[in-house]
């Protein structure tokens, strides 16, 4: 077989003699080469140099919805600057314990909807509370900034950051000794799933994997009380839910990442001795709530003399929710937190068998939608433009119907507020808020 010149070169340099005119050629070939090879270096250095120094800077997590638009998951994951004495200072502030009984709570997802009335309670009865929130525009950022402020003003620091942020609930969980964790922070909405189902992955289960491994070796390891979703029932047709009925029809993606919380929380339990409770919540409703939710979008439209879309199921069938108020819901989150036991592990090993629960939390009373829209109009004064229209398959059940004689067993769950009240409390703090409904376009 033919050899290439290059194996010639001897291993041994110096003892090989090569003719003057070869060594010529092959000299400025090497030095061709090489100049080529510099002369790309260059080129491609300057490359690297004008795509990191000179490009714009990516969008903020916190950017409004007419910035750059960016997927969920990774704008979610930017964090605010954390750590240092005086961070470290509102942290302990904030999670100071100020009652003989009272627990150290780490609350995920505080700015939202449920952690905000959750914080709330647990620190005007004495609790240590620290929140923890990415403050991400799946819906209105401003709506949550002024959640922040009404919980700082009682004394309670939101820590700006993402559950999948490992390095920072290490962190957390090193500066302060956390008894219980509510974990509420979570992609929420089931329509949404068909558009960025990555962001109820990173969130969901990704997010909540994330915080279980960081609790698991904590030392005390916390109990976990975490949100779970009346979602879980999908396609279940027997009423009313109960926590013993089957749970693997999911009929949306949002309930699938829900399910898979309530196996991974399971797992956990198991190996590591993790004591965990999951709250499957029934549409949840009332002041300060979220935009997406019919019950607030309704009122803004109504307002606004838009139509609203009310639909119907198969053969002009209702569709009926289990509409719950927020004031119930945090009493089931608080009585849920106060009978769960200690977590038994330590240093990521298990030491005993520990507490696994899940709790449906709802009002007993599913009321359809037309029905919601009434009472609405009465406290409006506005007579809404309804459109019928059928209900889409995008995940969305044609009822929800709470079982919650678990809850009432073990904490003394039961919720007070009807509908007519709820929404009234909604309507009066909506309109407060709000105003005429101009400020909800922002």
């Amino acid at each position: 077989m033919k050899s290439s010149h290059l194996d010639n070169i001897p291993s041994t340099p110096g003892k090989f003699k090569m003719e003057k005119s070869q060594y010529n050629h092959r000299f400025r070939w090497h030095y061709s080469y090489l100049a080529k090879l510099t002369f790309w270096s260059f080129v491609f250095l300057g490359l690297i140099f004008i795509f990191f120094f000179k490009s714009p800077p990516s969008s903020s997590p916190y950017s409004s919805a007419g910035s750059i638009p960016s997927d969920l998951s990774r704008r979610s994951l930017k964090t605010n600057s954390w750590g240092g004495p005086i961070w470290e200072k509102r942290v302990r502030s904030s999670a100071k314990i100020r009652s003989n009984t009272g627990f150290c709570v780490l609350v995920t997802g505080a700015a939202g909807f449920v952690g905000t009335h959750v914080s709330a309670a647990l620190k005007r009865r004495g609790d240590g509370v620290l929140g923890l929130d990415n403050f991400n525009d799946y819906y209105d950022p401003s709506l949550k900034r002024a959640r922040q402020a009404l919980l700082e003003r009682s004394g309670i620091y939101i820590v700006e950051g993402d559950i999948n942020d490992v390095a920072l609930l290490k962190k957390l969980f090193e500066v302060i000794p956390f008894t219980h964790v509510m974990h509420l922070a979570a992609q929420a909405g089931v329509r949404y799933a068909m558009e960025n189902p990555s962001s109820y992955i990173h969130s969901n289960i990704a997010g909540l994997v994330n915080l279980l491994e960081v609790c698991k070796n904590a030392n005390p390891q916390p109990a976990i009380v975490w949100a779970s979703s009346s979602s879980v029932y999908g396609l279940n047709t027997k009423v009313p839910f109960s926590e013993k009925d089957r749970t693997d029809q999911p009929a949306s993606l949002y309930a699938a990442t829900k399910k898979a919380g309530e196996e991974i929380a399971h797992t956990y339990n198991h190996i590591y001795g993790l004591s965990l409770t999951g709250l499957r919540f029934f549409t949840v409703y009332g002041p300060w709530g979220r935009p997406d939710m019919a019950y607030f979008f309704f009122t803004k439209d109504i307002l606004k003399g838009k139509s609203i879309p009310i639909f119907e199921s198969v053969n002009h069938g209702t569709v009926a929710r289990d509409f719950t108020y927020i004031d119930d819901i945090v009493k089931g989150c608080l009585g849920a937190l106060d009978t769960a036991e200690k977590s038994t592990g330590s240093g990521g090993k298990k030491k005993g068998p520990a507490q696994l629960r899940v709790f449906n939390l709802g009002n007993t009373s599913p009321v359809p939608v037309s029905d919601l829209v009434s009472i609405l109009e009465k406290l409006l004064k506005v007579k809404a433009k309804r459109r019928v229209m059928k209900l889409p398959r995008n995940g969305d059940v044609p009822f929800t119907h709470a079982n919650i004689s678990l809850a009432q067993r073990e904490f003394g769950y039961k919720p007070t507020t009807d509908l007519q009240m709820g929404l009234k409390k909604f309507v009066r703090w909506y309109v407060s808020y709000y105003g005429s409904g101009k400020k909800s376009d922002h």
